[in-house]
């Protein structure tokens, strides 16, 4: 069996994150390696990847076989395009200036989609939290003037109440001062006493 670069997996369930490494093929996954040259995390938004080009460059070049995700991994970073550059000046298809323009017009143009991908997520990141703060201040405003108007009812239910019994109290009022006027011509004019 070959050596093989392959990911281990560690971290917690639902949490993981993975070693790259350099193994025998027969070796168990989470297994005894040769070297570790790198780690991938797939939880962040992008994927985080660090990874030591050379080394990975270096083995891949001495005939390690990635597995398909090492390769997709490999690929991202620029490493398999390296070797295929490589392999070419070996074969005499260019030459090493030229294949180290390739690469360097490839890594340029790589990093400008990458930076793009990531303005657009935090753009995209940022828009969503406006509407969600523009969405809780309608929900605030109409809460606002739901309170407002209740405010405004009792309020008006108050001053009817207040209305009713100045009314109440003036009625009763009117009739205490008729009550008192009755008494007072009661006693300014008082009754004959009634003849027997």
């Amino acid at each position: 069996m070959p050596t093989k670069i392959r990911l281990q997996r560690r971290g917690k369930k639902r949490q993981a994150y993975y070693h790259i490494v350099i193994a025998d093929g027969r070796a168990p996954r989470d297994g005894k390696k040769i070297e570790k040259i790198g780690t991938y995390n797939p939880i962040t938004n992008p994927a985080e990847i660090n990874l030591d080009f050379d080394r990975a460059l270096d083995w891949l070049m001495k005939g390690a076989q990635p597995t398909d995700t090492v390769r997709a991994i490999l690929s991202y970073k620029g490493v398999m395009y390296k070797k295929h550059l490589l392999v070419g000046v070996r074969k005499g298809a260019l030459t090493e200036a030229e294949a180290e323009v390739k690469f360097q017009s490839w890594l340029t143009e790589k990093e400008a989609k990458i930076s793009n991908a990531a303005n657009s997520l935090e753009e995209e990141a940022k828009s969503k939290a406006d509407a969600a703060l523009a969405e809780e201040a309608k929900v605030n405003d109409a809460r606002a003037e739901e309170i407002a108007k209740r405010k405004a009812a009792e309020v008006e239910a108050l001053v009817k109440e207040v209305q009713e019994a100045a009314a109440g109290e003036t009625e009763e009022a009117e009739a205490a001062e008729e009550v008192i006027e009755a008494a007072e011509e009661a006693v300014e004019t008082p009754e004959a006493p009634a003849a027997e």
